[in-house]
């Protein structure tokens, strides 16, 4: 490449700027020593040339890439995108790049590691694993790593090196389990997402849990998280054996709104006939019919405070764990058992 066409370097600048390249390293770096008329100038320079840092040659001298990698497992995430912009907001703000490589969970350990190679070959200094399931989380746990890594959207952890930072779903189904106990309900169905995630055995536990703990008693079908499997266990619900329940906590709102069509062809009113309550506040549940009483989960919050731990612990702090709460949304979907049906 002749000296025409090749990329103006630091020496350029330097020249340009009439300094030593000692001093654009400084200026490029934010190094507090150089006097402000001189960097002046060297900007200057830099904007003219149209100068760029080469990241590579830096992260090789510097053993810094400034770079977060994020592996995704599953396919079965929710509002993916908004954890990843959590993500890369954070990131950004803590002068961090991010990296993306997925792994899904069918995949041998052996394709995880070598996911996780490509990335420390990269030189990112640390590791988010955006997971729904155990099997990625079961995979983590015999591998070693040189850089910090925290696990999002995970359930309960057994190797104690490994950070995460989840929201507490267990905590979200009791709250909607909570509210219908509250209106006078005892019979509440519990329609599931598929049980091979976290997400989904954690809204179970919940569920069984605050039933237990007022002595309700319930129905369980699993689903798995589609709008199509809360209309066939819907429909399922109307003609089975022991009758409807007063109430129903679906999986999330993908399958309550599978419920309400299934209900609406049986001729069973929401909430006259039966309380319906879902989980995630997708965009758009508030404008059913009837508007549907729902748990909030904060994605983009749990993508920032993912970066926001990681950097904790790059400045040395230890494996922490961490659980966001959600918000249970009561809107028109919801109300006390009618009179005369069995509670």
């Amino acid at each position: 490449m002749s000296d025409m066409n090749r990329p103006p370097g630091m020496m350029d600048v330097a020249r340009e700027a009439g300094v030593s390249h000692i001093t654009v390293s400084r200026v490029v770096n934010g190094h507090p020593s150089v006097r402000p008329e001189t960097r002046t100038r060297v900007e200057a320079a830099i904007r003219k040339l149209g100068y760029r840092r080469n990241s590579v040659a830096r992260a090789l001298k510097s053993r810094r890439s400034s770079t977060i990698g994020v592996v995704i497992v599953g396919s079965e995430l929710f509002e993916l995108p908004r954890v990843l912009l959590g993500v890369e907001t954070a990131a950004r703000q803590a002068g961090y790049w991010v990296s993306l490589a997925s792994w899904q969970g069918e995949s041998t350990t052996g394709d995880l590691v070598e996911t996780l190679r490509r990335l420390t070959d990269q030189s990112v200094e640390a590791i988010a694993v955006v997971a729904d399931r155990p099997v990625a989380v079961e995979a983590l746990a015999d591998l070693v790593f040189g850089v910090p890594v925290a696990v999002v959207m995970s359930g309960s952890v057994p190797n104690p090196d490994l950070s995460f930072v989840e929201i507490d779903q267990g905590l979200g189904a009791r709250l909607a389990v909570r509210h219908l106990l509250d209106l006078g309900h005892r019979r509440i169905a519990h329609l599931t997402g598929s049980l091979r995630t976290f997400d989904a055995r954690a809204r179970v536990e919940g569920w069984q849990a605050e039933l237990a703990t007022a002595g309700g008693e319930g129905t369980l079908l699993e689903g798995d998280f589609s709008a199509e499997s809360g209309f066939r266990l819907g429909h399922q619900l109307c003609t089975g054996d022991a009758g409807l329940p007063t109430a129903v906590f679906a999986g999330n709102d993908q399958m309550a709104m599978g419920v309400l069509a299934a209900f609406t062809e049986r001729g069973v009113k929401v909430p006259h006939d039966v309380s319906l309550v879902g989980f995630d506040d997708m965009k758009g549940a508030g404008f059913l019919v009837p508007a549907l009483t729902t748990v909030r989960q904060d994605f983009v919050r749990l993508g920032r405070n993912a970066i926001e731990l990681l950097m904790r612990m790059l400045r040395g702090e230890q494996a922490a764990r961490e659980k966001i709460a959600p918000e249970l949304v009561v809107r028109h979907s919801t109300a006390a058992p009618r009179a005369g049906s069995a509670s």
